[in-house]
């Protein structure tokens, strides 16, 4: 339990994010294939100095943007986004008028519904993409991610998919959506095939892009919205994300070490 974990530890913050993963987990909320892919991107994570980098942040900035500027925004909901920011998800889709949809790779009986109590009790009022309503299918894809509501993805413009798989990712863009990515990992499919990539760990940045649409909101008229997207290129920002991982590298490959090791004493 994460309440065990000493706030003295150095990878305290890790490894209370790992906890929910585990948790999430027994609540059939996350699959045993859901541990790898947290895995995968804590990986990531470490190679950026497990902080946001500028890229993140400008296509954040991007992201937030578009889904404000959406006509049908919809946030795609799977089990690790559930477990790890229930109540920032919330608190986004409320932010910029956009509707939670559940999507689940692998169905098995009740996980649909823990994912949608999750979510239910972090403040969602409605939620779609579960069995009892009608469904539509995406083109392209053959797994039972392409079941999707009519209510929700089947009519978005602008569709966020944190944590994403790149078959999904690829499907939806050539259903002609605006397709959104939260990946750590700036080389995988999803990076590649979204509008706009935001190479962040999703407990940062999902909770920030909160904080980025109550400014925007506030503070930037339509015309200033539509700049920020018109002007993004996501394979400039892909690049820097790449390039920024080798400038935090590169001093720590010319020392061999990043801990302030003690000197050995005779």
């Amino acid at each position: 339990m994460s309440e065990h974990i000493p706030a003295s530890h150095p990878r305290a913050e890790s490894l209370r994010v790992r906890q929910k993963i585990i948790e999430g987990m027994e609540n059939k909320v996350v699959t045993k294939a859901g541990l790898f892919a947290h895995g995968r991107g804590e990986a990531f994570d470490y190679l950026m100095g497990e902080r946001t980098i500028p890229a993140a942040l400008e296509a954040m900035d991007v992201a937030v943007a578009m889904l404000l500027l959406a006509t049908h925004p919809v946030l795609s909901i799977n089990g690790n986004t559930a477990a790890l920011v229930p109540e920032a998800i919330v608190q986004l889709g409320t932010a910029v008028n956009a509707k939670l949809e559940v999507n689940l790779f692998y169905r098995e009986p009740g996980r649909e519904e823990a994912v949608a109590q999750v979510l239910t009790d972090a403040g969602a009022t409605e939620i779609l993409g579960l069995g009892d309503v009608p469904t539509t299918t995406l083109e392209h894809l053959e797994s039972d991610r392409r079941i999707i509501d009519p209510r929700g993805i089947a009519i978005a413009d602008v569709v966020m998919v944190p944590l994403e798989d790149g078959d999904r990712t690829e499907a939806l863009r050539k259903a002609g959506k605006k397709i959104i990515a939260i990946d750590l990992n700036p080389l995988s499919r999803t990076a590649q095939w979204a509008h706009v990539t935001i190479c962040d760990n999703i407990t940062r940045c999902v909770p920030k892009m909160v904080e980025i649409a109550e400014d925007f909101k506030q503070n930037k008229t339509q015309e200033e919205l539509e700049n920020i997207v018109a002007n993004h290129d996501n394979a400039r920002v892909l690049s820097n994300a790449i390039k920024e991982i080798i400038d935090y590298l590169s001093p720590i490959a010319e020392k061999g070490v990043f801990l302030e090791l003690p000197e050995p004493t005779e």
